[in-house]
């Protein structure tokens, strides 16, 4: 499988999409925001966070200490340097870097779910830990003038936080941003009041859970491409929804669920799915992306939305743990 060819960043494909929902790790969240605004990674402004809380130094001379020995010394992020220590980060975030964190104090960890911290520093829970804690990292020293006006940034995890500015509060994830530019001698520090969670379900498991993809998931399971979407991916999956499959002439459904037409339902299937993780902002103004399936989906962006074959995007980046999910309102098929 290849790669989704010819993708670039250009920012009329959200533009023209439709905000939809936006789901992590299962958990749906309404959005608002145009896709035209998500961005891979920070940007410089010329903006600085004017009504945002100032930060106030951890020590006399913060630059002169490291991420790890400023945090250790503020006091108030305890359990956020054993978790460090846990997950065997301590050499990376000691290292040259430079690195942006978002650190949640031990106010913000003792809000998760009683337990949770304790599972998450048993060594078995080894791999967990380190993508919660990579997931409040973002490579390079992104001070909070950067941060004005974006809403979204790639972290060193592989999964982007949403970043949102209103009334002069900022959020990352739905969590406060309370302190900013604590600089370090390798980075900086940010401080939010809660502990943010990358998705931790994969393409199906995440399907299965928003409830509005029962017939894909049917389909799915019919042609034994679970495991393949449960794998490592990733993947881009442009997902139609039961209304979308409820489009098809009647009886197609239960036609291609039928065992003798598995091959024609596999191909169907995998001309929904493209190679490696594209977020929205990738996709646009490309006119067309090679599937799984191995023929070409055409896609378009009008006034009217953006068009996959016909289908209209309603949703995008979905993230999962496996890669990401657009949502279509028509099921597309292959010539």
């Amino acid at each position: 499988m290849k790669t989704l060819m010819a993708l670039t960043t250009v920012a009329m494909f959200a533009a023209s999409a439709t905000a939809g929902d936006k789901c992590k790790g299962g958990r749906v969240i309404m959005t608002q925001t145009p896709c035209h605004q998500t961005q891979s990674a920070f940007i410089t402004t010329s903006q600085p966070f004017a009504a945002h809380p100032v930060a106030r130094p951890f020590a006399a001379h913060p630059a002169s200490k490291d991420i790890v020995d400023t945090a250790a010394g503020a006091g108030s992020f305890n359990t956020l340097v054993a978790a460090v220590k846990a997950a065997g980060l301590v050499e990376t975030l000691k290292g040259p870097g430079p690195f942006t964190v978002f650190a949640p104090t031990d106010e913000a960890f003792a809000k998760l779910p009683k337990g949770t911290v304790e599972s998450l520093l048993q060594p078995s829970n080894k791999d967990k830990l380190i993508a919660v804690l990579t997931y409040h990292v973002v490579a390079g020293k992104v001070m909070a003038a950067d941060v004005v006006k974006l809403t979204g940034a790639t972290t060193v995890q592989g999964q982007k936080v949403d970043i949102a500015v209103k009334n002069g509060k900022v959020t990352v994830d739905g969590a406060n941003v309370v302190k900013t530019d604590t600089e370090t001698s390798n980075g900086v520090i940010h401080v939010i009041d809660s502990v943010i969670l990358p998705a931790d379900k994969d393409i199906v498991d995440t399907a299965v859970g928003a409830g509005s993809f029962n017939t894909l998931v049917a389909a799915v399971k019919a042609a034994g491409l679970v495991d393949t979407l449960k794998g490592k991916g990733p993947f881009t999956v442009f997902a139609p929804t039961d209304e979308a499959f409820a489009k098809l002439p009647e009886g197609t459904i239960a036609t291609l669920l039928k065992p003798e037409n598995k091959d024609k339902l596999v191909a169907i299937l995998t001309y929904h799915v493209v190679a490696g993780k594209v977020m929205a902002s990738d996709v646009v103004k490309v006119t067309s992306a090679k599937t799984v399936n191995g023929k070409s989906v055409t896609v378009k962006v009008g006034s009217g939305g953006v068009m996959v074959d016909g289908a209209k995007v309603v949703a995008t980046d979905i993230e999962t743990s496996n890669g990401v999910i657009h949502v279509i309102d028509s099921v597309i098929l292959p010539e």
